[in-house]
């Protein structure tokens, strides 16, 4: 979700979708390094300018990485673990989350703290990733059951607790805001899968643009929630959902979009498939054209 493959800070992406859409001072770009070799990922930054993400070290093993004061620290793996972890949120506490190998195949989420790496366990089953942490330190993920079946995971206070499904075998949860929660994705019954907002120990189909399936990415603390949502025609479009109804954010594209975060001021990030030159992406900014105190 948030990938930038190559060695720039994750704020190139953003400063390309602010110039795009408004007259905002130009921001500067940071190139932060590597671990010693070409490849780097910034995943998520907070608000102390804190980066993490994923580099290639000099010994080719990928790892997950601390950017802070201009210096670049090597998360390392779990004990037992070969050449692989990932970084992929960190809150304003300084608390980082991800996964790691920790036995050469499957992977295990794990929380980085005070220098220690935390292994968050499973479901029962021997895999288990994290993608986001709030700042009450409450983590949401996925993970195997002791079935082998992928359900969306919550970890808090050294517990971790199964979201469960729609009705079908899998489920995914992507994001987690300061309420506690937690948007993502699940399978039906029939096969497909729908977007779902969990809270207060139940889990909501969020439906869809008229289409089959949609999934969701981001919440912010106001409950707003944004994602994909397949429409009557076939197309995926980036979608935000508010107060309890669904808006299209491209109504009127022919292509594929996706909404893949939303902060508290309403502003959207996300990109759509144009379909023309050598990448067919674009990153794209939402802005709402209503000040945050009309909105319903």
């Amino acid at each position: 979700m948030r990938t930038l493959r190559g060695s720039l800070l994750l704020l190139a992406l953003f400063t390309a979708m602010v110039s795009a859409v408004s007259s905002a001072p130009q921001y500067t770009v940071t190139d932060i390094g590597s671990l010693g070799r070409e490849f780097a990922a910034a995943f998520a930054i907070n608000d102390r300018g804190q980066v993490v993400g994923q580099s290639e070290s000099a010994s080719r093993e990928e790892h997950g990485f601390l950017w802070e004061d201009g210096n670049m620290s090597d998360l390392g793996v779990l004990p037992g673990g070969l050449y692989l972890s990932s970084a992929q949120d960190i809150n304003n506490e300084g608390q980082i989350v991800g996964y790691s190998h920790w036995n050469g195949t499957y992977h295990h989420a794990v929380l980085w703290e005070i220098g220690d790496m935390i292994d968050l366990g499973t479901l029962g089953g021997q895999y288990s990733e994290a993608w986001a942490i709030n700042t009450q330190g409450q983590i949401v993920g996925q993970s195997r059951t002791a079935s082998g079946a992928l359900h969306a995971a919550l970890w808090e206070n050294g517990t971790i607790t199964d979201l469960g499904t729609l009705g079908g075998p899998e489920s995914r949860a992507f994001d987690i805001n300061d309420l506690g929660q937690v948007v993502g994705e699940s399978d039906l019954a029939s096969g497909v899968h729908r977007a779902f907002l969990w809270e207060n120990g139940e889990m909501i189909d969020l439906g869809t643009l008229g289409g089959s399936y949609s999934s969701a990415y981001g919440i912010n603390n106001l409950g707003e929630i944004v994602g994909s949502g397949q429409n009557a025609s076939g197309r995926s479009h980036a979608v935000l959902w508010r107060a309890g109804t669904i808006v299209d954010l491209h109504p009127t594209e022919q292509f594929s979009g996706r909404a893949i975060g939303i902060n508290d001021q309403g502003q959207i990030v996300g990109y759509h498939n144009v379909q023309v030159g050598p990448d067919p992406w674009d990153c794209l900014l939402y802005t709402s054209p209503s000040p945050r105190d009309q909105r319903p």
